[in-house]
């Protein structure tokens, strides 16, 4: 018995762990397959037991609210569902009962009230007994109903999700990739819990109801498809749903699991839910689940494969993580050939080895991950230096997992910033040339300074043998570079990375100098206090940039590889003269933002990037929309127009 109570003990702190981790944190340090099977061996040991010890997840629905966000208690426990993978299982938990068959969506599980026919209040799940409030953000989901025809006090819950369509766009605008969402769940968890309403509107969250609380003085004739028909007509979009019997619930399960795999939602399996309310009602609840409810989680697609070997990746955080490399596979209808193994303690619990035979899948049918490695022989070592600077490594603990980093501070992998923000689309604006493939070229080698990315064909080789190249993906990032090397000299000042220094302020500090990069780079700090828009401490840290020698050095690198485009600075019209603008919304005329602001800019005008008393216009195709910016503009007078209306003021 002790020897059970011992493993007990060490499943409660690395599951909560894990836990805290993914929920509070939006970071993963073990794999979902993993997580559910350890989870599952302390349930069955606190069966077989029938002790609970203080701290067990098997007791707990969430973590608790982190945010600066009001606190609010909810009037009855939001809790989370039993689970199974069997069909079989959902059969006979039926019985003789017809039940509610749908999408177990893959979001933020929120609490809605409506009192007098308006919106009153939303709060997320939270830890299930206490939530955030976030009404101001549930005003700018996509579908949400804010009036609706019903007068009496309404409650309801649903999960506040981000389809796979948006969460690409989204990940899409994003430069850096260390800073992409690693899914639609992190990404709509953290848009419906932002401070500021506006950012929540611009990811396109969506609230899908799943169940009915309380609905006063309303009668459901004893039916939760009376109760999401109710809703329905009141203006929510439900979980999609099915009535099921025992004798039909695995053949609807397929069905759903057919669908999955071309959803725009992201699921995570599916709900079964009793029609007949009473009597989902008098089988009550346990301490974290309710009864008249159990959930059924896809079983994850497997293949067995090779593994070829382990890359070590430095990072910019100084953290060294382990990837595995393994023989392509098919799953999920595309083919993997690597996995993130997370951690030093994940690897070891794997006991990964070159050459074993291992069962890779792919969580949430997203993210490729190793399930179990079958022959286990652990025969790949930790490395004792960094494969980037070549330092000596160390192996810290956190909450029992292991994890391997590079103890120098000038490693050049810590540097990834500055490479990424050199090829960003402001600055040389070098395509196709993501954070992942800088990460790769610095840890071979390939680049140690700015100026070696024009100099990279030295490389072709080595680089069309590189995992995710080939000679066609090698052939349009030389084009990219070389369309790059053409720039103005607002791009190059702002690609150095000089604190202070963006896109706005470099190109005022080169029109300020003519656009002479010779006076642009011997400006004094005195000069450019005297620019309008330019302080002290901007000033101070342009002049010293440009007098620390090794800078000069690095920069002269650069030049020597690149022209300036002899255009820069010549104004094609000044019909916007003087003028200041502000951008918001989606463009039907101009590719993106940029496009139409380098437009503005060449006629004369200014773009800000926050509506006051100064802006002359807002551009913005929904003038309805109830984005910030346009409530911003309409309390200070400032005329929101189109694009059209835009055109006709430019021409």
């Amino acid at each position: 018995m002790n020897d059970k109570f011992d493993r007990m003990r060490t499943l409660i702190p690395k599951l909560n762990e894990a836990a805290k981790a993914y929920y509070d944190e939006n970071r993963e340090i073990m794999p979902d397959i993993e997580y559910d099977k350890l989870y599952d061996e302390l349930a069955s040991l606190e069966a077989e037991t029938r002790t609970v010890l203080v701290g067990s997840p098997t007791q707990r629905v969430g973590y608790g609210v982190s945010s600066e966000l009001r606190k609010e208690a909810h009037p009855s426990p939001l809790l989370s569902l039993d689970k199974t993978k069997s069909a079989a299982d959902l059969a006979a938990w039926l019985g003789d009962k017809t039940g509610l068959l749908s999408w177990k969506l893959d979001g933020l599980t929120i609490a809605l009230t409506y009192r007098d026919g308006k919106l009153f209040k939303a709060v997320t799940r939270g830890d299930g007994s206490i939530g955030e409030v976030v009404t101001h953000n549930a005003e700018t989901f996509e579908n949400i109903p804010l009036r609706i025809d019903f007068k009496g006090e309404l409650l309801l819950r649903g999960e506040a999700v981000i389809r796979y369509s948006d969460f690409e766009r989204i990940n899409s605008e994003i430069e850096d990739d260390g800073a992409k969402y690693k899914n639609p769940r992190n990404l709509s968890s953290g848009s419906v819990r932002q401070l500021n309403s506006a950012i929540t509107a611009s990811r396109h969250v969506r609230f899908y109801a799943f169940g009915l609380t309380r609905a006063e003085g309303a009668t459901f004739r004893n039916s939760a498809d009376e109760q999401m028909k109710f809703l329905e007509s009141l203006g929510f979009e439900t979980a999609e749903y099915r009535l099921v019997t025992s004798e039909t619930v695995e053949d609807e399960v397929k069905r759903f699991a057919e669908r999955a795999k071309d959803s725009d939602l992201p699921s995570d399996g599916l709900a079964l839910t009793y029609d007949d309310l009473a009597y989902g009602a008098s089988l009550g609840r346990t301490a974290k689940f309710p009864k008249d409810a159990i959930a059924f989680k896809w079983a994850d697609e497997q293949a067995t494969t090779t593994l070829i070997e382990i890359e070590w990746s430095a990072s910019r955080t100084g953290l060294i993580n382990p990837v595995a490399v393994f023989e392509p596979v098919e799953i999920e209808g595309s083919t993997i050939r690597r996995a993130s193994v997370h951690n030093v303690s994940i690897m070891e619990e794997l006991a990964l080895g070159e050459g074993d035979e291992i069962r890779v899948y792919k969580a949430n049918m997203i993210i490729p991950q190793i399930a179990e490695n079958l022959t286990r022989s652990g025969n790949i070592p930790v490395p004792e230096t960094c494969p980037v600077c070549g330092w000596k490594t160390v192996i810290k603990d956190s909450g029992g997992v292991r994890f391997l980093c590079c103890a120098n501070e000038n490693c050049l992998a810590r540097q990834i910033k500055s490479f990424t923000h050199f090829v960003g689309r402001n600055a040389l604006n070098i395509e196709g040339i993501s954070e992942s493939t800088l990460e790769k070229f610095i840890a071979k080698g390939f680049v140690s300074e700015l100026a070696d990315l024009f100099r990279i064909d030295r490389y072709r080789d080595e680089i069309t043998e590189t995992d995710g190249f080939g000679e066609r993906s090698y052939d349009n990032l030389i084009a990219a570079i070389d369309a790059a090397r053409l720039t103005t000299k607002a791009r190059l000042l702002y690609s150095l990375g000089i604190p202070g220094i963006g896109t706005a302020n470099a190109k005022l500090i080169c029109k300020a100098f003519d656009f002479d990069w010779e006076r642009i780079e011997n400006a004094s700090a005195d000069e450019l206090v005297a620019i309008d828009g330019i302080g002290e401490i901007m000033a101070d840290n342009f002049a010293n940039w440009f007098a620390n020698p090794d800078n000069k050095g690095k920069l002269a690198h650069i030049l020597a590889q690149i022209s300036f485009d002899e255009n820069e600075g010549r104004v094609e019209g000044s019909s916007l003269e003087n003028l200041t603008f502000v951008i918001t919304g989606s463009l039907l005329h101009y590719d993106n933002r940029e496009a139409l602001k380098a437009y503005i800019e060449s006629r004369g005008g200014k773009v800000a990037s926050a509506v006051s008393e100064k802006t002359d216009y807002l551009i913005n195709n929904d003038s309805d929309s109830p984005s910030s910016k346009n409530k911003k503009a309409k309390q200070l007078g400032v005329k929101i127009i189109s694009e059209d209306e835009f055109q006709k003021l430019a021409s």
